[in-house]
């Protein structure tokens, strides 16, 4: 009779932790569904990256940057990832590669560049980019990087030291930039903090900075002022999405507040363009490459709706990434 009543328990215990973990996966389906339906199809990559991941919440690119700890990473070929310069706006250049951006901001008093990539391309991406577009490189007055990763920051020494370039970061991202020790293109010397809320004025145009942490404990993002064809508009930066970082609760918390601060803050802006510093995320690449016809709207031009809907999906799919996070 006692062994019965124990295997009783067993099994009772044995549904309730199979209904818990139903009822949990139900929560983690419900926040990447909510995700998909923010994303429909004008976000499929970003849903793709961020919402599809492991069941037990770990990175899968760990062990892959575990092994390549300390090695030099080996320059692709160049036509790999080389990519055309545009402008896009009356203001706005995109000097990207195939998949990595950076963003020339044209004022009256010089350029605002956002964003240097990785080492090997700001050559030919940046400083030849600006001359085939008819702009000097020496008239870059400002850097600003939207976090610490070798995709976005490697070239700034380059343009600090060239062009004496004043770079921006935010003090977290300063910080782990000067204790690297093998920084591809050199480490750039300490230069301006970024505040939250800041407003960098340059000539004509002024730049809000976010401090938006979560992919980088110093990642920022913008409010950009646009200038097309007469029209004045704004485009919301993204400065940083994927979850390659030490998976915790607190972190995702982190991630999720900044996604839902940025949603706000280009809700209130009115901001009807989403950039980001991947192709992946804002088809940057391609949508740089579409001739407009006359009277026809610039592709990067959205609407606030969608704009919406984009800093949704990172909000959902980080909420979803922390509940599968293991106990």
């Amino acid at each position: 009779m006692k062994m019965r009543i124990t295997a009783a328990l067993m099994m009772t215990a044995s549904l309730g932790l199979m209904a818990a973990g139903a009822a949990a996966q139900t929560e983690v389906d419900t926040h990447v569904m909510a995700a998909q339906t923010a994303a429909g199809t004008d976000f499929a990559g970003t849903l793709s990256v961020l919402c599809i991941q492991p069941s037990d919440g770990t990175d899968p690119g760990v062990a892959q940057r575990a092994a390549n700890a300390g090695k030099p990473r080996p320059i692709p070929a160049r036509d790999t990832w080389y990519a055309e310069p545009a402008q896009v706006f009356d203001n706005v250049y995109w000097l990207g590669t195939k998949f990595h951006s950076s963003w020339a901001i044209k004022t009256s008093a010089g350029i605002i560049l956002i964003d240097t990539m990785f080492n090997y391309a700001v050559e030919d991406e940046i400083v030849g980019g600006l001359k085939k577009l008819g702009l000097n490189p020496a008239d870059i007055k400002y850097v600003i990087i939207s976090h610490a990763h070798g995709d976005h920051d490697q070239g700034a020494k380059l343009l600090q030291d060239r062009y004496g370039a004043r770079i921006i970061m935010a003090p977290p991202d300063w910080d782990a930039t000067m204790k690297a020790t093998n920084m591809t293109g050199g480490i750039p010397k300490r230069d301006m903090d970024a505040g939250d809320g800041q407003k960098l004025t340059l000539g004509d145009t002024t730049i809000t900075i976010i401090q938006t942490p979560g992919h980088t404990l110093g990642t920022l993002s913008y409010l950009i002022p646009i200038k097309d064809k007469g029209k004045t508009l704004t485009a919301a930066y993204s400065g940083g999405m994927g979850f390659n970082f030490p998976r915790s609760p607190e972190r995702f918390d982190t991630y999720i507040a900044s996604a839902e601060k940025m949603r706000l803050a280009a809700k209130a802006a009115g901001a009807s363009i989403v950039f980001s510093n991947h192709s992946m995320y804002d088809h940057a690449w391609t949508r740089s490459r579409v001739a407009r016809k006359a009277g026809e709207e610039s592709p990067f031009v959205i609407g606030a709706e969608a704009v919406d809907r984009y800093f949704t999906v990172l909000r959902e799919c980080a909420v979803a990434g922390k509940l599968q996070l293991k106990k």
